[in-house]
């Protein structure tokens, strides 16, 4: 003994401490008082989210019923002063003598002992979302008062609790006719959850998510309409055939999609081990959500179902892009695919084990190989089943793939040091001026429209840098191309800025960036591909508006020692008319190209601030989504958008032209 303390025995401060602490200092909490004492250790807290978790406990017990196939409607009431009732048509909670506590009836040790149910054997469920025998005993334990009815036989017995405890014998109230199953009627104990309330909007999601969940259940809803202050209805009837798939209609309605139908389906886990329902899109812009379940218990964190899942879908689309022949697919990761789906995946299981009381994280080893394989045969089924669909797809993933590898390869990149020499494109003809403000770098197709622009810029202020016919097109190209294309190396390299995480305006060499292509369409061909290339790959300049496109005539007519510059074919016709005498013999030039324009000519009508004009390219903050929507829907990979496109404005434009 005298090791335990050390040589000489205990002192005098610790011989006091332990005369103080004895047999009778060991408490033996009975009951529910463990739950009343560490609610935390049972629902997580005494927060809004604790306070619902006891209404979830409650409705769960009835969904249960339903999945079990013993009830197929549930009722669920929100009264004045913080009261939830729950009703289910099930078989009713047991009412006979309990064989281990004869003196109780089995509906009070449920109520009133930790860890009694029916659902441990697995003789009354099959599957269940609890299975620690915790849940109605909790909410009994934190309940001010709880009164529970169950009619069972054709007769109706009823009980009353107050945390924790019976303070009432089970009674026969005597016989009823077409009813049966059990009514719950709570009100959480404000001195465990303070002034809190139950709030209808959360409770009126929560009872939807269950009739999306499980198809075979009518769950019908109603409120005080005094304690509503939103949009949540004060009565409805919540009854979803189509089970998530109506869900996921619901809640991607008016979004467009990457699919023209969401993949859905259910499948039977083999030998009896359970199942497994599934709806699934992909949006094209914005974040979409996985919304996971367990024998209807949601499951925010995840888990084990959740990893099968994703796995299913990663290999599906891998294996459907190697079918194609498509090499790329092999960098898709569940990251690519994942991000943007919109997804409602339940599963239905023997046993489930969750990580903690509130059941946050399914942790069945079992679920994930079980989800895999169910679904991995349904998916690619789906994918052979339509090619232009499952093309969509997988290029779309790609395209996510390849914004992935980008943006890693550019945070990689080391940035260059201060004192390395900066390295400007060869055919770069840069300004005079060293500061950037009130600098231009005109963009031109061509060395011969470039050798034009530089003999007549301005060389204090104004940059020239050809480009080589039409560029990349960046809203298509692969990662790959992109590193490699030398026109938008050299372009990047001149600007100064970096682009992806290496951008920094303050490093932008010019003011502006002029666009400055033919007037004819080779040259609006060239410019909608520098405005993607700027839009998606240095999308700040545009929003500061430093990006321009000039305005080079087509025409110059003239006749008597007046020389005029006509835009286009209908402002040749305007000037003719206004410019010009009708009699009068008009020379009209039409001009093939920059490269042909004399530098004069081009300094006069492109070039000189004085005289020119300039249209700049701007973002408006409210058509931020329908710009981005365009773009991809004409110069993105999807050749379908685009003859969709010329399809619903060919008309259109044909009878402006006629107008015009």
């Amino acid at each position: 003994m005298n090791d335990l303390f050390g040589r000489g025995g205990p002192r005098k401060g610790e011989a006091r401490q332990q005369e103080g602490y004895s047999a009778k200092d060991i408490e033996v909490l009975e009951g529910l008082e463990p739950v009343r004492r560490r609610p935390g250790m049972y629902i997580g807290g005494t927060d809004e989210n604790a306070l619902h978790h006891l209404a979830s406990e409650i409705i769960d017990n009835a969904m249960d019923e339903a999945v079990a196939g013993h009830a197929d409607r549930i009722e669920v009431t929100l009264e004045a002063d913080n009261w939830l009732v729950v009703r289910d048509n099930g078989r009713g909670i047991p009412v006979d003598p309990h064989p281990k506590f004869p003196k109780l009836s089995a509906l009070e040790v449920i109520l009133t002992t930790l860890h009694s149910g029916g659902k441990f054997s697995g003789k009354a469920y099959d599957t269940s979302g609890g299975l620690h025998g915790v849940g109605s005993s909790v909410v009994n334990a934190l309940s001010e008062r709880m009164e529970v009815e169950v009619a069972r036989d054709r007769t109706l017995f009823t009980q009353v609790y107050s945390r924790g405890k019976a303070i009432t014998k089970l009674k026969d109230a005597g016989p009823v006719q077409n009813r049966r199953g059990t009514t719950i009627r709570f009100k959480p104990d404000p001195e465990i959850f303070a002034k809190q309330t139950f709030r209808p909007e959360r409770l009126y999601r929560f009872c939807r998510s269950k009739a999306y969940l499980y198809r075979g259940v009518e769950i019908r809803w109603a409120c005080d309409p005094a304690l509503i202050k939103d949009e949540t209805p004060a009565q409805a009837v919540l009854h979803f055939p189509g089970g998530l798939s109506d869900f996921l209609t619901a809640a991607l309605e008016g979004r467009p999609t990457v699919v023209p139908a969401a993949w859905s389906g259910d499948a039977e886990f083999p030998e009896g081990a359970g199942r497994v329902e599934w709806a699934a899109s992909w949006v094209e812009r914005g974040d979409g959500f996985l919304n996971t379940y367990a024998n209807t218990i949601p499951t925010p964190q995840g888990g084990t179902h959740e990893a099968g899942f994703r796995a299913a879908l990663v290999k599906g689309l891998r294996a459907y892009g190697e079918l194609k022949k498509e090499k790329r697919a092999a960098n898709v990761t569940a990251e690519d695919l994942l991000g943007p789906i919109a997804a409602m995946l339940s599963v239905f299981i023997r046993e489930p084990q969750f990580q903690g009381q509130t059941k946050d994280r399914l942790t069945s080893p079992e679920a994930a190989r079980l989800v895999e394989m169910a679904l991995r045969d349904h998916f690619d089924h789906w994918l052979t089943g339509d090619p232009a669909m499952a093309d969509n797809l997988l290029a779309f993933a790609i395209e996510r793939a390849e914004d992935r590898l980008r943006r890693r390869a550019e945070k990689d990149t080391p940035r260059k040091t201060a004192t390395r020499k900066l390295r400007l494109p060869g055919k770069l003809s840069d300004c005079a001026r060293e500061s950037a403000e009130g600098t231009e770098l005109f963009l031109v197709e061509g060395d011969s429209a470039g050798g034009s622009a530089k003999q007549a810029r301005d060389r204090e202020t104004q940059a020239v840098l050809p480009l080589r016919g039409k560029i990349l097109n960046v809203a298509s190209a692969s990662v790959e191309k992109l590193r490699q294309n030398q026109e938008l190396k050299d372009l990047i390299e001149a600007l100064g800025c970096g682009v992806g995480d290496r951008f920094d305006i303050a490093k932008l060499r010019y003011g502006r960036v002029v666009i400055m292509t033919d007037a004819d369409v080779d040259g609006a061909h060239i410019a909608a591909l520098l405005l993607t290339f700027f839009y998606r790959e240095l999308p700040e300049l545009v929003r500061q508006g430093r990006v321009f496109l000039a305005q080079p005539p087509l025409y110059r007519l003239q006749a008597g020692g007046v020389s005029v510059y006509a835009m286009d074919d209908a402002d040749r016709e305007r000037v003719l008319k206004a410019r010009f005498k009708s009699n009068q013999k008009v020379e009209v030039s039409r001009f093939k190209g920059l490269g042909e324009m004399p530098p004069a000519a081009l300094k006069e009508t492109t070039m000189d601030p004085k005289k020119r004009t300039l249209l700049r390219v701007m973002l408006a903050p409210e058509d931020r989504s329908f710009t981005s929507e365009r773009v991809e829907e004409l110069m993105g990979r999807r050749p379908e958008l685009r003859f969709r496109f010329i399809q619903e404005n060919a008309g259109r434009i044909a009878a402006e032209a006629l107008d015009a």
